[in-house]
Parts: C-alpha cells; sequence; structure tokens
C-alpha cells in the first residue's frame, strides 16, 4: 500500500525507509537505519526526481503510481546515480516506456554502466544554469561536481524556490512518518547523524562543497529536499551553516576528542588520567573513545566535531596499534583538517607509537601538533603523572 506526503502544492515525497540495513555502502553502520528519498511533481508534465535503492523498491513504486493516479510519468530528473538513487530507473522505464530522463553529459555513460535498457531517443542533455519548464513550475539545472560523484548536480525549482540537493543536506537515519525538519527534534535526534554521514561520504571534497555553497547563495531558496534524512523548509540557515562550517574543515565545537587503543588495560589508564585532568581543569566537553569498540565513522564524525584530538595507543607489531593506524589514514582520506592534537604512547621494550603516530599526523594538512607528547613503559607511573597532567592543563588552557 502506498505511503507518501505532500511537500509543496504539487509536488509530493515518494521514497521511504529501509530499518533492515546494517552497513551502508557495506561500511558504515545504520542503528537508525536510512532514508531513500525521491519527489514527485504534478505539472502540465510530470516530474520524478531521482529513484530509490531496490531495499524499498515495491514501495516506491507503489507510492509513485498512487500519485500520478491516471496519468503517466514523462520526466525522470537523474541528480546523482550512485546505486542507492538510481537502482529503480530501468525498473521506471519499463513501466512508463514513455519516460524521458534529464541529465548532464556525464549522466547517461554511469546510466548505460549500470543498465542495459535503451536510452536513444530517451535523454534530455542540460549543463549548468539550463532551465526546463514543465507547465506551471520552471526547473534551473546546477551542477555540483564531486559532490560526491562527478555526475552530480542539483535541480531548483524556480516557481517553488524548492532545491532539490541530491546527497548533499543529507543524513543517516529512517524517516518516522515525520520528514521535514520541524517536525523532528535535529539537534537531539539527528545532527550527529547528519554530520557522521557529511563527513564520512563527502568530507574529502570540502572545496567542491563550498563551491556548491557559493551557487546555492544567489538563489532564493524556501525547500531543501536532500536524498536522505529530512526535507528543510524551516531554518534553512542552520544546516548550511553546518556544512559551510564542516567543509572549511573548522572545528564546530571547543572541546576534546580523546581516541585510545588499549590492548591490557594501561594504555586506557594514560588516556583516563588524561581525561580526569582535563576535566579539573575545568573543561566539560570531552568526548572519549575506545577505537577498539567504536566504528571508524564515528571517530572521524567526532574529529570533525572537536577543535582538540588526543591520541592514545600502544606499540604494536614495533608499529601503530593497527585499529589506530586505519583511523589515522580515514583522516588522511578524509582531508581533515584545522586540529590541535596531542599524542600519546606506550610499549614495553621498544617503544615506537608516539614516534609514528606524529609522523602520521605530520602527514596531515594544518594540522597543529603539540610538540609535547608522552610515552610510557607499559604502565604509568606516579613520576609520569604530572607529564600527563601538564599537558592536560595545556590542553584545557587552549580549549577555555
Amino acid at each position: 500500500m502506498h505511503c507518501f506526503r505532500k511537500v509543496t502544492e504539487d509536488l509530493y515525497w515518494v521514497g521511504g525507509s529501509d530499518r533492515r540495513l546494517e552497513l551502508f555502502e557495506n561500511i558504515f553502520p545504520l542503528t537508525k537505519g536510512v532514508s531513500y528519498n525521491s519527489y514527485l511533481l504534478l505539472d502540465e508534465k510530470t516530474v520524478l526526481f531521482d529513484a530509490t535503492d531496490h531495499s524499498i523498491g515495491r514501495q516506491f513504486l507503489e507510492n509513485v503510481k498512487a500519485v500520478l493516479g491516471d496519468r503517466t510519468l514523462d520526466y525522470l530528473v537523474v541528480n546523482h546515480m550512485e546505486p542507492d538513487h538510481c537502482a529503480m530507473i530501468e525498473d521506471l522505464a519499463l513501466r512508463y516506456p514513455d519516460m524521458k530522463l534529464i541529465g548532464n553529459a556525464k549522466t547517461f555513460p554511469m546510466i548505460s554502466q549500470f543498465f542495459d535498457f535503451d536510452l536513444e531517443g530517451r535523454t534530455v542533455t542540460v549543463k549548468e544554469g539550463d532551465t526546463f519548464s514543465s507547465g506551471r513550475h520552471t526547473l534551473h539545472f546546477v551542477m555540483a561536481p564531486m559532490v560526491h560523484w562527478p555526475e552530480a548536480m542539483m535541480t531548483y525549482d524556480e516557481t517553488d524556490k524548492v532545491l532539490f540537493s541530491a546527497d548533499a543536506f543529507g543524513t543517516f537515519g529512517a524517516l518516522n512518518g515525520n520528514i521535514f525538519n520541524d517536525e523532528v527534534n535535529f539537534d537531539r535526534d539527528w545532527l550527529d547523524e547528519a554530520r557522521r554521514y557529511y563527513t564520512n561520504i563527502v568530507g574529502k571534497y570540502g572545496m567542491q562543497v563550498q563551491n556548491v555553497l557559493k551557487k546555492a547563495a544567489g538563489l532564493d531558496i524556501s525547500v531543501i529536499c536532500p536524498l536522505h534524512g529530512p526535507v528543510w523548509r524551516t531554518d534553512l540557515d542552520y544546516i548550511i551553516g553546518k556544512y559551510d562550517i564542516w567543509s572549511r574543515y573548522e572545528p564546530e565545537e571547543k572541546g576534546v576528542m580523546i581516541a585510545y587503543a588499549s590492548m591490557y588495560g594501561n594504555t586506557e589508564n594514560m588516556a583516563e588520567i588524561f581525561a580526569a585532568s582535563l576535566a579539573e581543569a575545568g573543561v566539560k566537553n570531552i568526548r572519549m573513545h575506545n577505537i577498539s569498540k567504536t566504528h571508524v565513522s564515528e571517530l572521524i564524525s567526532d574529529s570533525f566535531k572537536y577543535s582538540h584530538i588526543v591520541l592514545a595507543a600502544p606499540t604494536y607489531n614495533n608499529g601503530i596499534y593497527p585499529l589506530m593506524d586505519n583511523y589515522l589514514e580515514d583522516m588522511k582520506a578524509l582531508a581533515l583538517q584545522n586540529r590541535t592534537v596531542a599524542v600519546l604512547g606506550n610499549g614495553t621494550w621498544a617503544p615506537q607509537s608516539t614516534k609514528l603516530m606524529t609522523a602520521k599526523i605530520g602527514e596531515l594538512k594544518n594540522m597543529r601538533l603539540l610538540e609535547t607528547s608522552v610515552t610510557i613503559k607499559s604502565a604509568v607511573k606516579d613520576s609520569q603523572r604530572e607529564e600527563i597532567e601538564s599537558l592536560a592543563r595545556q590542553i584545557a588552557e587552549e580549549v577555555l
């Protein structure tokens, strides 16, 4: 049975949510599921904005059919060709044989890579600034290359001032009936997942996001319709502001994230002493992660959130503890910048982790590495407590 909601007088949300999928892109844990948004415009011509993933395909097709009624589907705008948004394109083409596809020059080669149906006579190629009239509505196309695929684009409805933003402004999390931002407590229930989504999926492409934000600043936008998560119809400056901060790699908050790895508890003890010292110095905004039990996507999310990062890990096979090494590689891959980092290391007979982690941080752009580090051998001794507490006080002074 169909399940859709009206967005504006002529526009309908016809997507759905998947609460069964455990890993997005078979990498990122989905404890709250994920939504796949699609939008159908009823005008003189009917226009569908993006398809969905196979996992909600039946629901999606029922929604489209119900909204169309006795009408056919005239156009499908393909803003993004990633399979979670394009998987149902061939099904739509079979059901609506007269449907034409609107995309850019990089869209259609990708469609031919994913599908085998004939595109001859079915394509409308658009470029930056082109417009398309569906009747009462005029659509304006905005290219968004590498946010986060090369063919990505956005579509702006000049009539109702709606921006179909592809993967931009999206978030992990299933929609629970409430599809609009003003129907949910976004700060409490969605912000962490929005940050985790942005930083891990789009984080590498900050410069490209900044370019798109500049384009969006020239548009009079009343509604943002992303492909994942809530539709924004109020307080647009809030989510645009978050994207501006994240894409400039500026800390969202003054605070300290402590990410530690510990094999037998001794490095963890050093991290606990450090955290307690921060608290005694007056720091309240402290976040601790045992990286052996925290997915790296959460580590990356909090790395983008906090101004100061403390890394603590033992030496392993004369190198960096593998999960810490993986986290540092992800930091590099996702272009994390503009953080202050302190390093705590441990080793029993050949403590190398402090030196090796320091070298890894040195490979990252625009990172401030504190000259003072702490290395323990096996376990914290009374003689080293002051060394740990002194470094904590230094960070506390900066945070406060």
